[in-house]
């Protein structure tokens, strides 16, 4: 099992200790970093600026969001980062929710989600690809465009830089049963949320093709107090669970629900939109954030580390700002 780093998104501003960590965790043997985006800091730059500073790790986006960016412009940062780095990208892509989709990026959320990644990993594939002109009869992402308010002047476009890697790696963050069943098909990897070794029919039945990369992330803290560690794997659980998403759409509360914690998942939500965040966080049950995270003492670890192993994880992307606790997590796994 390979281990990458997760560095997430910037907060109020870019994190001080985030490239010795990434430089740490190359000297350690980690395969990856990855970076997100929500809406403040993007996915992509910070990649830019760790590549300047590494020389082996990989560099992936977990995720960058699909609406932000249409799928040829994503596939030009996609392209270009790998030509600066050595081929050292993974593209993960994401659909975010109704909320942010509408909220930050002013577009509509797609009424058919899989079409709407299917015609965006299409188009991605041909950029990348570069086999001839880029052409999507999509419903979502047509190129080139032909709507009523067209001019009728678009016409199909080759890349003019050649990509370095025509099978650049594409990976998905998918959560409910028909998205990843569709990933399985169409990526070449998924980035499983919240993902617990003991539930992986939470997901739907998983038929993982040979080659393909599985890679849930997990906040990883050795620590003494096993409370202590979950305290912030539970904060984080209380923004997304009651706060990403509308009370009547909320993947990340039905993907808890699905785990089997419906009745919790429901009480977050109404406690958060409630405007009671510390409610929320403290109705995150210690059993669902100790399940899907990787905390305690060294030996706590080792002996829960072999569970993840022995399921269809190819990769741990470890959430960890400690160095410590990544040396730890790389001595335990080369064990």
């Amino acid at each position: 099992m390979r281990l990458g780093l997760a560095l997430g998104y910037w907060g109020r501003g870019p994190h001080p200790g985030h490239l010795p960590l990434v430089q740490e965790a190359e000297r350690l043997g980690y395969s990856s970093v990855w970076t997100a985006e929500s809406w403040g800091s993007d996915a992509f730059t910070p990649l830019t600026w760790l590549a300047a500073h590494t020389s082996t790790i990989r560099l992936g986006t977990a995720v960058a969001q699909m609406a932000a960016r249409s799928p040829t412009t994503t596939a030009m940062h996609a392209l270009t980062l790998d030509h600066l780095s050595g081929g050292r990208v993974l593209l993960g892509l994401g659909l975010s929710g109704p909320q942010v989709v509408e909220g930050w990026y002013g577009r509509p959320f797609p009424k058919s989600p899989l079409t709407a990644t299917r015609e965006y990993v299409d188009a991605v594939r041909q950029v990348l690809r570069r086999e001839g002109p880029v052409e999507v009869a999509g419903r979502y992402h047509p190129l080139p465009y032909r709507g009523p308010d067209a001019t009728g002047l678009g016409k199909p476009l080759k890349p003019i830089t050649h990509p370095l890697r025509a099978e650049l790696p594409v990976l998905l963050g998918a959560e409910g049963p028909k998205n990843v069943a569709q990933t399985l098909q169409i990526a070449d990897g998924w980035l499983p949320l919240y993902w617990s070794p003991n539930r992986p029919d939470a997901y739907g039945e998983l038929d993982v093709p040979e080659g393909f990369t599985v890679a849930p992330m997990a906040q990883v803290r050795v620590c003494a107090d096993v409370s202590e560690g979950l305290a912030p794997v539970k904060a984080m659980l209380g923004f997304y669970i009651g706060g990403m998403g509308a009370a009547t759409r909320n993947f990340h509360a039905d993907l808890m629900a699905r785990m089997g914690y419906e009745e919790e998942a429901r009480r977050i939500q109404e406690l958060f939109l409630a405007g009671d965040r510390a409610g929320a966080i403290a109705a995150v049950p210690d059993a669902f954030a100790d399940e899907i995270s990787l905390v305690g003492p060294r030996e706590r670890i080792a002996e829960r580390l072999e569970s993840w192993r022995k399921g269809p994880v190819t990769d741990l992307l470890a959430m960890s700002p400690d160095p410590e606790s990544l040396r730890v997590l790389a001595s335990l796994n080369a064990a």
